[in-house]
């Protein structure tokens, strides 16, 4: 990042003040049957004022990096701000604030792979895959590098220096069944830098040969009976169900426009054994995977515990909501880009574990399914979901029995999970999850797994 020392320009804050520099890197690399298709790296920096007056906002932001550009975007935030406040005049008061300072920057590889190393590791992988997994029809690598660096002081005193990495490698293999394709996707990696995660093709190669496993079994597979039945969704298809089905109907800004859960403030909806956790950075004492400590308004972030015991108690709040709702900051706000605004997003999102083991989850359903892992989706700020499911099998009298083909699952957040009596025991995560809510940005989600009542689409 080009070095510039923000705090030379806290003299110009006539009013409340952010002040953001930021830096993206992304590095992508993409295969399919071999073939090399894309191999980029690319850099998005710049800086960013946001200014508050009486409710109104102004903001501006530049490409250009030094301290003429600085001082512009600061006076060009406070003139919007300035001019709003006089049109409208909203008269709000002034916003809660937190003095916090923060460094927040793994440190890096002292030897980063070139990009010819990274190619090289890419075409080993491909080749291993091709010699041990002959059934394959297609076969798609691709690794997504992004590392978000950001500076930011605020008119209160805080202060952030972070640096947030994640490294990620989708795989997605084919195969053809009675003249159908059949296709299984996994992602590989997580928060760090490629060197941390991949050593080598043939440390990688195990993993995937177990999907191939599962693909194959997948290809023999059987479509479900459709209806409603009592299913476990395994941690990574819970997680999903967390962020997007429950996670966003409690942003405070779509709580503001009527989500389902304006209205369920300290009201049951869920099972008593179900709790769901937005965590900031730690989470059971271990690393989140997208860890956050102060947000992008320069607000400590903390844990926002959304359902406990089944009872709807936090929603996600950045400054100006938490004042409006007369509840404490979350630290939720968060910008994907140094001319994005921030916006009331997640950070981590999920189900606490809970008591039960998976065994005894499978050995207490006599006709059933367990769900693993999960597709594209959509929710609605109704809490109503439809996801697809690509891997999963049925249960039958306690065991598991045949995969099954793709297939839907559909409901209302809240309803599922009055009907949850099971819980595992362990929590997980996935890690490459991206939420575009207006901006991309990258996400937790995770969980244990959770067993009762869901529909399931049929063939």
């Amino acid at each position: 990042m080009i070095d510039l020392d923000l705090r030379h320009a806290s003299p110009d804050f006539k009013h409340y003040t952010e002040l953001r520099l930021q830096e993206n890197k992304e590095t992508r690399l993409s295969l399919i049957n071999g073939s090399l298709i894309s191999n980029s790296r690319t850099a998005k920096s710049g800086l960013s004022a946001r200014t508050y007056i009486n409710g109104s906002w102004g903001f501006a932001s530049s490409p250009v990096i030094d301290k003429r550009t600085l001082r512009a975007v600061l006076k060009e935030a406070d003139f919007n701000a300035g001019y709003l406040n006089r049109k409208v005049k909203l008269g709000k008061p002034e916003l809660p604030c937190c003095r916090k300072k923060a460094v927040d920057v793994p440190e890096a590889p002292k030897k980063p792979c070139s990009a010819t190393e990274l190619v090289a590791f890419m075409t080993g992988l491909d080749h291993l895959i091709s010699d041990s997994c002959p059934k394959l029809s297609s076969r798609s690598l691709r690794l997504y590098f992004i590392s978000m660096e950001k500076k930011l002081i605020t008119s209160c005193g805080s202060e952030l220096h972070s640096l947030l990495p994640r490294i990620s490698l989708y795989v997605d293999l084919t195969m053809e069944h009675k003249g159908e394709p059949v296709s299984l996707y996994n992602v590989y990696g997580g928060y760090g830098f490629f060197e941390q995660h991949f050593t080598s093709p043939e440390a990688l190669l195990p993993a995937v040969e177990k999907q191939y496993q599962s693909l194959e079994q997948k290809s023999r597979g059987i479509h479900p009976r459709a209806g409603v039945h009592t299913c476990i969704l395994d941690a990574e298809l819970g997680g999903i169900l967390a962020h997007e089905a429950v996670g966003h109907t409690v942003e405070s800004d779509l709580v503001r426009s009527g989500s389902v859960a304006a209205d369920r403030w300290r009201q049951p909806v869920a099972s008593p054994i179900v709790s769901l956790a937005d965590f900031a950075h730690t989470a059971l004492g271990r690393p989140c995977p997208v860890p956050v400590h102060i947000d992008d308004e320069g607000m400590a972030a903390r844990d926002a515990m959304i359902i406990e015991n089944g009872i709807l108690s936090s929603y996600l709040h950045d400054k100006e909501s938490a004042m409006d709702f007369n509840m404490p900051p979350t630290g939720n706000a968060r910008a994907f880009e140094y001319s994005d605004e921030p916006l009331v997003r997640m950070r981590n999102t999920a189900i606490l574990p809970g008591k039960d083991r998976i065994s005894d989850m499978i050995a207490s359903i006599d006709d059933g399914y367990y769900l693993i892992r999960p597709g594209n989706g959509q929710a609605d700020a109704t809490g109503e979901f439809m996801f697809a499911v690509t891997m999963g099998y049925e249960i039958k009298k306690g065991a598991l029995g045949r995969a099954l083909k793709d297939v839907t699952v559909s409901g209302v957040a809240f309803d599922f999970l009055k009907t949850v009596d099971m819980v595992s025991d362990e929590l997980s995560w996935e890690c490459g999850g991206f939420c575009s809510k207006k901006q991309l940005m990258i996400v937790g989600m995770g969980g244990p797994a959770v067993r009762g009542l869901i529909n399931v689409g049929g063939r």
